[in-house]
Formats: C-alpha cells, sequence, structure tokens
C-alpha cells in the first residue's frame, strides 16, 4: 500500500484523537470527572463510548483473520463478543450502577465488606487488562508494519503515547468523547470500503464462494516466510523454493513436496502456481512445542466452540474498561437503556469482519502461511481494487484500525490506572489534586507493562488472545458478580477462593498458551480454551466455601442487596 495515503490517515486519527480529547480535558476539574465523569453520560452517548472501546483489535482485524483462516466456525466470535451484552443486562448493568462503586474492587468491597477481596480484584483486573492491552499494542505494531514497512515496535509506542496523553489529560470525562467519536470512525472504515469491495468481487468474472471449496491461490503468488512453520499437504504440490524446506536448501529451484508434513525455514519464498491449494500451516516457536489456541480448536472443534461461547458469553461482564462506563450512568434506568443501545451498535458493527474474513480466502489467502491473516481487512482494498481508490480506501481502513486500537487501549488504561490509584499505589485517600496527579501515574503504569511485554510475547492472532482475558474474566468476576448481586449467602472467603480457582486456573492456562509451553494434544486444548472447566470451578468453589462459612456472611448484607435492587426513585421515598 502507498504509505504516502497510510501515514497521513494514521496521523490524522491520533491527532483528531488528541483534540477531541482536549474537549473533555476543558470540563475535567474534579476526581469525580477523571474516574466516573461525575456519574453524568447520558445512555446514548455512553452507548457509542462503550461501543467504541469494546470493539477492540480483536474485532476489527481479529475476527476477519480468523474466518480467513478457520472459516464459518469462527463467527461464534462476534455471536459471544455481542450476546455477552444481553447477559450484562438481565442481571448485571442496573444494579451494578446502584452500587455506587468507581471500579470492581470497590464493588467487592462494599458488597463483602472485605479489604482482602478487594485486593484479590484488584489484581485480577490489572492481570485482565494487561491481558487485553497485549494484543492492542501488537495490533497496532501489525497494522504499521504491513502498510508502511515500520518495525513492529513503532505502531505499539504511538498507541501508548496517545492513549498515556488522552486519559492523563482528561480521564473518563476526556475519553468519554474520544470513545463515542472512535466508534462511528471505526463503522464508517469496514463499511464504506466494504461496499466498493462487495461491488468488485461481483463484478470479478464468475465471483466464487469463499467456503464451498479449499483456499487456493488466484493466481501465481510469491509468499516469504517469515518464521519457520509446519506445512500439512494433503495432495503432492510443486513450488519454487528459494530457500530451505525438510532441511534442504533450494535456489529457486522447482521442487515437487510430497503429501504429508513439511517444515518450511524463516526466511524462505514458496511460489504457488494459480489454482494451488493453499496448505495447512503452524508456526513452530524455537524450542518449544507447537502450540496456539487455532490448534486447539482443529483437533477438538466442538470443545473449543464450547469454550468459546461460554467464555465470550459470561466474560464481558468482568472486563474491566467495560464494566467502568457502567458507573458513569446517572442511574440504573439509564445504565440500562445503555446496555440495550450497545446491543444495536455492536451487532451493526459485527456484521462487517466476517465479510473481510470471507474476501480474504479468496484474494490474500497468502496470509495463512505468513502468520498475518489478521493483515486481510489491511490489504483487501488495494488486492481487490487497486489504483489510488484502493490506496484511499485502505487508508481508511487503516484510520479505523488504530481507532480501535486507542479506544480500547484508552478504557482498559483507565480502569486499570483507577485499581492501580486506588488499591496498589502509596497514598491511598490523598487530597484531590494529589489524587488526580496519582492517577496520571497510574495511567503510565498501566500502558507501560504491557509495552514491554509485547516485545517478547510475539504475535499470536489477536481475536485468540482477546478470547483468553475473556476466559479469565469469566472465570473470576463473572461468579462474583452473579453471586455478589442475587445470591445472599456469599461470604468473603468464598469470593476470594472462587476467584483464586476459577480465575487464577484461567489465568494460568492463558499464560502457557501464550508462552507455547504445551504441544499439540488434549492438555494444549484444556488450556487454550479453559473456560468450559475453569467457569464451573469458579462457580462451584465460591458457592461451597461460602456455605461452608456462613458465619462470615458479611453484617449488613440485605441492605446492600436492597441498595443494588430497588430502582432510585423508590430508596429515595422510603429515606424520605
Amino acid at each position: 500500500m502507498n504509505s504516502a495515503y497510510t501515514v497521513p490517515a494514521v496521523a490524522l486519527v491520533a491527532v483528531a484523537t488528541a483534540f477531541v480529547g482536549a474537549f473533555g480535558l476543558r470540563i475535567s476539574r474534579t476526581t469525580s470527572d477523571f474516574y466516573v465523569a461525575s456519574r453524568t453520560v447520558g445512555p446514548r452517548l455512553n452507548a457509542a463510548a462503550i461501543s467504541g472501546e469494546y470493539l477492540s483489535a480483536a474485532s476489527f482485524l481479529g475476527v476477519a483473520g480468523l474466518v480467513l483462516l478457520q472459516g464459518p466456525d469462527m463467527l461464534w466470535y462476534p455471536v459471544g463478543y455481542t450476546a455477552g451484552y444481553l447477559v450484562l443486562l438481565l442481571f448485571v448493568a442496573a444494579p451494578l450502577r446502584r452500587s455506587g462503586a468507581y471500579t470492581l474492587p470497590d464493588f467487592a468491597e462494599a458488597r463483602l465488606a472485605s479489604r482482602g477481596v478487594r485486593r484479590l480484584a484488584g489484581v485480577f483486573v490489572v492481570g485482565v487488562g494487561w491481558l487485553y492491552l497485549l494484543p492492542q499494542l501488537q495490533g497496532a505494531g501489525l497494522t504499521l508494519a504491513v502498510l508502511t514497512g515500520a518495525p513492529d515496535a513503532l505502531g505499539a509506542v504511538i498507541v501508548a503515547v496517545v492513549v498515556v496523553a488522552t486519559v492523563a489529560a482528561g480521564g473518563m470525562r476526556s475519553i468519554t468523547f474520544v470513545q463515542a467519536f472512535q466508534y462511528w470512525l471505526k463503522l464508517t472504515a469496514l463499511l464504506v470500503p466494504a461496499l466498493f469491495l462487495l461491488l468488485a468481487w461481483q463484478h470479478d468474472g464468475a465471483p466464487r464462494h469463499p467456503f464451498a471449496e479449499p483456499a487456493a491461490f488466484r493466481d501465481q503468488r510469491t509468499v516469504r516466510v517469515d518464521d519457520t512453520l509446519d506445512l500439512r499437504l494433503d495432495a503432492p504440490l510443486t513450488v519454487t523454493v528459494d530457500g530451505t524446506v525438510d532441511g534442504r536448501a533450494h535456489h529457486d529451484r522447482t521442487v515437487t513436496l510430497p503429501a504429508g508434513p513439511h517444515r518450511v525455514t524463516a526466511g524462505t519464498r514458496l511460489t504457488f502456481p494459480e489454482g494451488a491449494q493453499v496448505p495447512e500451516a503452524e508456526p513452530v516457536r524455537p524450542g518449544t512445542a507447537t502450540a496456539s489456541p487455532a490448534a486447539g480448536a482443529e483437533q477438538r472443534p466442538l470443545y473449543a466452540t464450547y469454550g468459546l461461547i461460554l467464555a465470550t458469553f459470561l466474560g464481558t461482564m468482568g472486563l474491566p474498561h467495560v464494566v467502568v462506563r457502567f458507573y458513569t450512568s446517572p442511574h440504573g434506568v439509564a445504565a440500562r437503556r445503555t446496555t440495550v443501545a450497545v446491543l444495536a451498535l455492536t451487532g451493526a458493527f459485527y456484521l462487517l469482519p466476517p465479510l473481510y474474513g470471507a474476501l480474504g480466502r479468496l484474494y490474500t489467502p497468502e496470509l495463512a502461511l505468513t502468520g498475518k491473516a489478521d493483515a486481510a481487512v489491511l490489504l483487501l482494498p488495494e488486492r481487490m481494487i487497486g489504483g489510488a481508490g484502493g490506496d484511499l480506501l485502505g487508508a481508511l481502513v487503516a484510520g479505523g484500525a488504530f481507532a480501535a486500537f486507542l479506544s480500547t487501549a484508552s478504557g482498559l488504561a483507565i480502569a486499570v490506572a483507577g485499581v492501580l490509584t486506588q488499591d496498589m499505589l502509596p497514598g491511598r485517600g490523598a487530597l484531590p489534586a494529589r489524587a488526580v496527579r496519582r492517577f496520571r501515574l497510574g495511567t503510565v503504569l498501566a500502558v507501560a507493562v504491557p509495552l514491554v511485554a509485547s516485545v517478547p510475547a510475539g504475535s499470536p492472532p489477536v481475536a485468540d488472545a482477546v478470547g483468553l482475558a475473556f476466559a479469565v474474566s469469566a472465570s473470576s468476576f463473572c461468579p462474583l458478580l452473579l453471586l455478589g448481586i442475587w445470591w445472599r449467602r456469599l461470604t468473603p472467603p468464598g469470593a476470594a477462593a472462587g476467584m483464586l480457582a476459577g480465575g487464577g486456573g484461567a489465568l494460568l492456562a492463558a499464560g502457557a498458551t501464550m508462552a507455547g509451553l504445551t504441544g499439540p494434544g488434549p492438555l494444549h486444548t484444556l488450556l487454550a480454551w479453559p473456560a468450559l472447566w475453569s467457569v464451573p470451578l469458579g462457580f462451584l468453589t465460591m458457592m461451597l466455601v461460602s456455605l461452608a462459612t456462613p458465619g462470615r456472611v458479611p453484617d449488613g448484607t440485605a441492605a446492600v442487596l436492597a441498595r443494588l435492587h430497588l430502582p432510585e426513585q423508590l430508596r429515595t421515598q422510603a429515606a424520605s
């Protein structure tokens, strides 16, 4: 793609983000402004802001990449991402707003009167936030590298700098306007090019169905393998090799590879003839067994599908950057109205990424071999339309992608910074001016840690990485919120044990999967898709330990539950 279009588009998004954020800075004065926008955000603005921060790199790039790689089975990702808000609407949104909390640890302490549970909840907020921030930064690096050839780290640094500047300057008040603006930018950035891509597909002779047959190369295509990988061929394949295959060096030599597995060394160039089927590929990490969530899905697809459904349906309610936005609503009714609007906005958006993934199987099938399937959204305008029109549409997509990284990273940064400031940095209870300074320090730490970690973490598919964050959230905060809101017998020991068992197990599984510590097999599948065992473990442990410690039910539980469930106007009438 012509970087003369891409670089200005990315720069324009960054400048527009700073400009819109400056508007919020002008009216951010109090500590409440920084944390929850003084609880004055109406449903329409809040819904656009929630959608803006929720539609992350996994939504903008990752869903299309997974559809390209694994086909329509991956449509469960957008279904789950959207349906999670239905669960949130039915069981959590209004009671959570009525709790009067600023953060999830605030809710835990208010419900259970336990500083220990609060601190443990804070640890999980930071863990989930950092796990979710990693793919945002990696996606930014991928976008800039694919479109301009810049180093992978540059995109991540740009996102980190803009996010820290915006959040630290104006807090929640500022990023509310930023994220609402970025939702509409992201929707436009996918919708407008999609219309042109569909027209190009329909006028492409006899348009092929993306899933009617295995992915194949439409024309002769040279693919450079950046990382060593294993190819699996179902039939013999004739290719031109410039590099090393199966330990044998070739220099622009035509080779017929028999059916079966083959190892291709990093740096090798493979030229595939027109019509050749795209072989299955699996990256090989030096010193580790091959392992990725995609491999687990291929080995046991039904288990992986159910694990994905459970993680995405139940994980949304515990995502720190999503939950914190409900605290900005004026009251519980507004929180519910906000959630209904979010369902409509996210549902409209998620119609688009699968379309890009389907077209990617036809026009960018080589991405399945390069490990950059997430780049399909970025490359399709140039590949299908070409010329100045393709470059302009590609620049629009690139700008939308950076808006996705910036909006989600901003929400995560403010959620993690709030917990770091209130529970982990020294000086709790400081005067307002000092509290704002500590919040800004927390913002820097919230972004700096995943920025540093993004270098050795590699580049797993962003939707896979985000899926692991959903699993940790579903296993820790989903039991805490549902039982905390709807079950009066929950105790502090039960809540702590459940979060440690379910959330801790899922967090360890996520770490092992991302580090590639397991090889192919049942153990890898269990760790790559942990929600099916970690969510029930969290609920069961929380309930059993609570039943075993009935004397630890906090005093005043009935009053707290009444506050959560009674509408604000009834509480006001009762008080008067």
